[in-house]
Parts: C-alpha cells; structure tokens; sequence
C-alpha cells in the first residue's frame, strides 16, 4: 500500500455524499507498500479502506477484483468486502483513479512468521481456492509464463548493475522453464501474492486474506508455490524445510494435492521466484519518484532462484 494520488477532505466529503457509511472522523494516507494509492478512513459507522488503483492495476479487471471478494466472502472467506454506493457500484473515479471502498480488517501481519503460522497460511490458501470454485468471471495471469521474457528483456540490460551475472541467470532460468513448465494441473482462482504482509493474524488465528490486486485464473499448485518463496525462506538466505512441510502439509488437509501438483512443485517454485525477482528488479530500476517508499530488493530472490534452480525433488521443499 501506498500514496501517489492525493485526496482532499472536500474530495472526501463529495465521494461520502455517495455512500451509506456515516460521516469521516479521520481519514490519512497509508505509506506502505508500491501498488495502489490507500488511506484509512474511520466513519461515526466503523473502519474503511478507500483504495485508488494505480500502476498494474486496470480499471478493466474490478469487476473480477472486486466480484471475486464478493464471491469468497459468501463462502466464509475473511477478506475485504467492497462496499456499494448508494445507486449499487462497487467502484468510482476519483481524481482520475479508479477506486473502491472497502471493509476494514483487523489483525495484524507477521514479518517473520513461525511455523505455526505457516500452517494456518496454507489451510487459508486450500480454504481460498476452494470457496473460488464456481466464481462466473475469469482472468488470465498478466505475470504468468508468457509474461516474463516481456520484463526480462526490459531489465537484461542494467540487470548485472544490481548483482552480477543476474541477466544470464535469468534468461537461463527462463529458458529452463519454458522448457519445463507443467500444463493440465487443477486451475482455478488463485491469489498469486499471498505473501506474509498479505494474511492479518489475531494471535495464531488468521482474521484476514487482502491485497487481491494480482489474482487471477492458474494453476493451483503455483500459488502454493508463492507460498512456499514467501514464507519459508530465512533472512540468511536458506529454505526452512519445517516450515514448508507445515504449510504443505495443511494446505493438503483441506484440499488434497495431486501426484502430478506435487511432482511439478520444484518448477512452479522457480517460476514464482523468477515472477517475483523480475517485478521487482523492473520496479528497483525504475523507480516511481511519486513513491513513499523505496522498491523491494530483487536480490532476495535471485538467492530463492538459484536454490529452487538445483533442487530435483517436491521432497526437498517438505511434500
């Protein structure tokens, strides 16, 4: 979450005029994060996120965005629910920006989650995939395989500027999975950026899935495979085996994984490294000077590259 959009009280108090929510008691923009524009509104009513969408998200996707809350929150997932105006949208323009009001949730994230939270992270992921079945509305993945040589090549050439050696291990990385990546597993409705910061926690009890910005329709087993970069690496660099065999291991008693999921673990694990070192390398060399805050540094997962790139088997990340 972030800021590049301003929002006035008077812009405020206009786009309220449209909504049933009370009236503003605070309002303040939330300095974290690179995606989306987000402030905290608190109303005589309750708590709200007004969020704006910059940057990857179009105006185009909300309805699969927005209706996708909709859907997973009448199937008792805990996730932010938009927030009709009066005439029934889900959405609005605002200063230009396409946005949406939605609930608040409370809960807080882990930056370093232990393995009990990554249990509950992978049972809430099952939970996830499952309430998305039957949901009417499908969008492809905009940072799936075919979307990666786009951003390799718009970063080869500075890419040994941030580590050397980085533009060969990508497109070596990248040729390796075009090569290797795995069709006909279970597809459905995925998050695809389920990350720590993602999932709110009240004690060991998970409160809250956000940030829904990059879902979309893929392979189930890949979003596990996110899961498993985001959640189970150490600050050295190393894989917590522990930790990926509670998060496997509870996403698999809720919604049990195929032979053929689990055999392609080790490619989807590359890939979901190679996504997430790619946006964040095209992000550190090309910086939003609007932003509040400084890019993620790709390099943290170029390590993750390399040590899912000499791995042979699902084993090695505890299925």
């Amino acid at each position: 979450m972030a800021v590049y959009t301003d929002v006035s009280f008077e812009d405020l108090e206009a786009l309220l005029a449209g909504y049933d929510i009370g009236e503003p008691r605070m309002f303040k923009g939330i300095a974290e994060g690179v995606e989306n524009s987000n402030f905290l509104l608190q109303t005589d009513r309750g708590s709200f996120i007004l969020t704006l969408y910059e940057k990857r998200v179009h105006a185009g996707d909300l309805p699969f965005f927005l209706g996708l809350l909709e859907h997973l929150a009448q199937r008792g997932v805990q996730c932010p629910l938009p927030v009709r105006s009066r005439s029934g949208d889900v959405s609005m323009i605002l200063n230009g920006r396409p946005g949406a009001i939605l609930t608040f949730l409370e809960g807080v994230s882990f930056r370093k989650p232990d393995v009990i939270h990554c249990a509950a992270a992978g049972a809430a992921l099952a939970d996830l995939h499952i309430a998305g079945e039957g949901f009417a509305i499908a969008r492809p993945n905009a940072l799936g395989l075919a979307g990666w040589q786009p951003l390799a090549d718009a970063t080869a050439e500075r890419a040994d500027d941030v580590e050397r050696g980085l533009a060969k291990a990508i497109q070596e990385a990248l040729s390796h999975l075009k090569a290797n990546w795995p069709s006909g597993l279970p597809n459905g409705v995925i998050h695809a950026d389920l990350f720590p910061d993602n999932v709110l926690f009240m004690g060991h009890q998970i409160s809250g899935l956000i940030d829904f910005y990059f879902a979309c329709n893929d392979a189930l087993a890949y979003d596990l495979a996110v899961m498993l970069n985001a959640w189970c690496f150490e600050t050295d660099g190393s894989y917590n085996i522990t930790k990926g065999q509670r998060l496997i291991g509870a996403y698999n008693e809720r919604r049990k994984l195929g032979t053929d999921e689990i055999a392609a673990l080790p490619v989807l694990a590359r890939g979901a490294a190679l996504r997430f070192l790619l946006t964040r390398l095209y992000d550190w060399l090309n910086p939003d000077p609007q932003a509040l805050v400084r890019p993620k540094d790709p390099r943290e997962y170029s390590k993750r590259l390399r040590f899912h790139m000499q791995t042979q088997s699902a084993k090695e990340y505890g299925a």
